[in-house]
């Protein structure tokens, strides 16, 4: 599933496109085809994100909710000034926008796979963001709705990192890291965080998560453990980005070469480093 960077890169790249330019909107599949309609030949006034969901907001408080879930793309194309004609949709296209009118000039966007992808009014869209945690990509985020969910909660930090109503954006690989990179064991709960320890979470994960925005790719390491400091071949993975434990099981760690673990917590694999990320044991927690 897209982490949060993503989706925000997409918003990026979506309202750099087609806001403040009137769009052809249609529905190939056929499942958003009375949707489409309503929202044809209206003028596109912005695209942002919110953690892993998507909103378009058109001309006369209609807003597009889209959340891409595990399989959903949303590629979007400029074919610059003077193109030629917009090619035929290709595959399962719920939703495609066409405008020959934005600043780079023709451009077309075709979203497939989606979760969801429905037509609503900006309330019902504010009822959806109600339900998010803080975006830590978004400037108006208040990281203290987090601490309130984290410092009350027995669940593990690896499972509430995980949770959109705690934090939204954040997934599986930024997770992991986050909590490498700061050496805390993942199975540890909550409640048993220090507010200072959750504040540098959430600042790391802005820096990290900013530079997942500006480079399309989630990079991890710090510079001491670079391929290039450390002699080593680059990440080879579908996934990409230079990374200290995710999807590196029983590899050696980069720091101190114990294996990396793995398990599954919240219904997703978890990978860290039992030696630089420590079993944490109170005797207050039970």
């Amino acid at each position: 599933m897209p982490e949060g960077h993503t989706l925000h890169r997409l918003a990026g790249a979506l309202t750099a496109a087609f806001a403040g330019s009137a769009v052809a909107v249609a529905s190939p599949q056929g499942r958003f085809a009375e949707e489409a309609a309503l929202l044809d030949g209206a003028v596109l006034e912005q695209a942002e994100a919110w953690g892993k969901h998507l909103f378009l907001t058109f001309a006369g408080d209609r807003v597009v909710h889209v959340h891409l879930g595990l399989y959903g793309k949303f590629a979007v194309t400029v074919l610059g000034p003077g193109a030629a004609e917009v090619p035929g949709p290709v595959g399962q296209v719920r939703l495609r926008l066409v405008t020959d009118a934005g600043p780079g000039g023709t451009a077309y966007a075709d979203l497939r796979g989606a979760t969801a992808c429905a037509l609503m009014t900006p309330a019902e869209a504010e009822v959806v963001v109600a339900r998010l945690g803080p975006d830590p990509l978004r400037t108006d985020a208040v990281p203290e709705r987090a601490w309130e969910r984290v410092s009350r909660s027995r669940a593990p930090i690896g499972a509430l990192l995980m949770d959109q109503q705690v934090l939204a954006g954040v997934g599986n690989v930024y997770r992991a890291e986050v909590l490498f990179r700061h050496r805390i064991d993942p199975l540890r709960p909550g409640r048993t965080l220090r507010r200072r320890q959750l504040e540098t979470l959430w600042d790391d994960l802005v820096v990290l998560m900013t530079e997942g925005v500006r480079t399309g790719r989630i990079d991890t390491v710090r510079p001491e453990h670079t391929p290039e400091a450390m002699g080593r071949e680059p990440r080879r993975d579908d996934h990409g980005g230079e990374v200290y434990v995710y999807r590196r099981t029983d590899q050696p760690c980069l720091v101190c070469e114990r294996p990396v673990r793995t398990e599954v917590l919240a219904a997703r694999n978890l990978f860290w480093c039992s030696r630089c990320q420590p079993t944490f044991r109170s005797r207050a927690v039970q």
